[in-house]
């Protein structure tokens, strides 16, 4: 049976031997523009949009039906509603521009972005009305919509 042991001991490095050449790396992704290059692709994939989905709860009162969107951070600029007969649609535009200069350093960062987040909701019953209301208080959409006056049918007994 053969010995599985090299022949030759494998030569190990002395954490000294790499010193230098691990602190000018760290150096240098530590350093703009670098840095911000690195943070930016971070972000990115941290939190590609603002919102995955628009959370929604959606309820009854007696006279409304009403859909509350939470939507903290945004604008009322940047709210799109849009309705039809079996359907509301809420959509969220986020433009962010950011620009950071150093001329001691000789760089200059553009940062554009647009982020687009849609959720379409589906009504339990068709609306048949231009009365729709939407309020927007502290980070929160509410959408209220009229019930439709529910008729009643008398019953003939001559049938």
């Amino acid at each position: 049976m053969k010995d599985d042991k090299p022949d030759k001991p494998i030569q190990k490095f002395e954490s000294d031997s790499f010193g230098p050449l691990i602190k000018s790396m760290n150096e240098f992704f530590t350093q703009q523009p670098v840095k911000r290059l690195l943070d930016t692709i971070d972000e990115f994939f941290e939190k590609p949009f603002p919102f995955s989905t628009i959370p929604i709860d959606m309820y009854e009162t007696d006279t409304d039906l009403i859909i509350s969107a939470d939507l903290p951070g945004v604008k009322k600029e940047q709210i799109d509603i849009e309705y039809s007969e079996r359907y509301i649609t809420i959509t969220v535009n986020h433009v962010e521009e950011m620009e950071e200069t150093n001329e001691e350093k000789h760089y200059f960062v553009k940062k554009h972005s647009f982020n687009k987040s849609s959720r379409t909701i589906a009504l339990p019953y068709p609306i048949h009305t231009n009365n729709i209301k939407a309020s927007y208080l502290n980070g929160v959409l509410k959408i209220s919509i009229p019930k439709q006056r529910k008729r009643r049918i008398i019953i003939d007994e001559s049938m």
